[in-house]
Order: C-alpha cells, then sequence, then structure tokens
C-alpha cells in the first residue's frame, strides 16, 4: 500500500509544509501526472492543490517530459535531474522517473493553486 511524503507551498505566503499522506487518500493519487490538479481535502488543506514534482524511494527525481512510471536513462543538457556545475555544453546520461505517480513514488512536490 502506498504512502507519500507531500510538501506543499503556499505561493502567497512563500512557506510550505510537509504533508504524510496514507491509504486510502494515497491510493486516490496513484495514476496522477505531474501537472495534474486534485482536491486539497486528500492533504488536509481547502482548495486545489497542482502536483509539480517528486522523487522516487532511491531518490531519482521526477522528469514531466518521460511519459509513464518507468525510470530511464535519459540524455540531459540542463533540468531536473542535471547538476550545472558540469560545464557549458556538457551533455550526461542520468536516470529520471518519468512524470506517473506509481508505488515506488516517495515525495511528492505540489503547490497550492
Amino acid at each position: 500500500m502506498p504512502s507519500y511524503k507531500v510538501v506543499v507551498s503556499d505561493p502567497k505566503t512563500k512557506k510550505s509544509q510537509s504533508v504524510e499522506v496514507k491509504d486510502p487518500q494515497a491510493q486516490a493519487l496513484v495514476g496522477l501526472k505531474i501537472g495534474d490538479e486534485v482536491d486539497g481535502t486528500i492533504f488536509g488543506l481547502s482548495g486545489k492543490v497542482k502536483i509539480t514534482g517528486g522523487s522516487d524511494k532511491a531518490g531519482f527525481p521526477m522528469r514531466q517530459d518521460i511519459s509513464g512510471g518507468v525510470k530511464k536513462y535519459v540524455l540531459l543538457t540542463e533540468g531536473i535531474g542535471f547538476r550545472t556545475g558540469a560545464g557549458e555544453g556538457k551533455k550526461k546520461r542520468k536516470l529520471v522517473r518519468g512524470n506517473t505517480i506509481t508505488d515506488e513514488i516517495y515525495q511528492l512536490n505540489a503547490v497550492i493553486v
């Protein structure tokens, strides 16, 4: 059974809070993708909450441009999962997670809409 640690940010107050979501509320999140909006009552909040990212149990980040809930090696030059300290024009093959929430996901990032 899935359980998630969700970090919900409020853009008005510039504060974030961590919420632990367990069954059956966590089961409602399985299958959703990055960018989807859900009801905030799952997290104990009022209003809508938009999923913006996350990471799996091993710490691999979720990327919006990888479809599905799979782990994949992709060639990156910038963005999520790539550190910019590599220098100008560098490319690196990194392991990242897809954009769909599965049982393997540990942390989710969200923002109040």
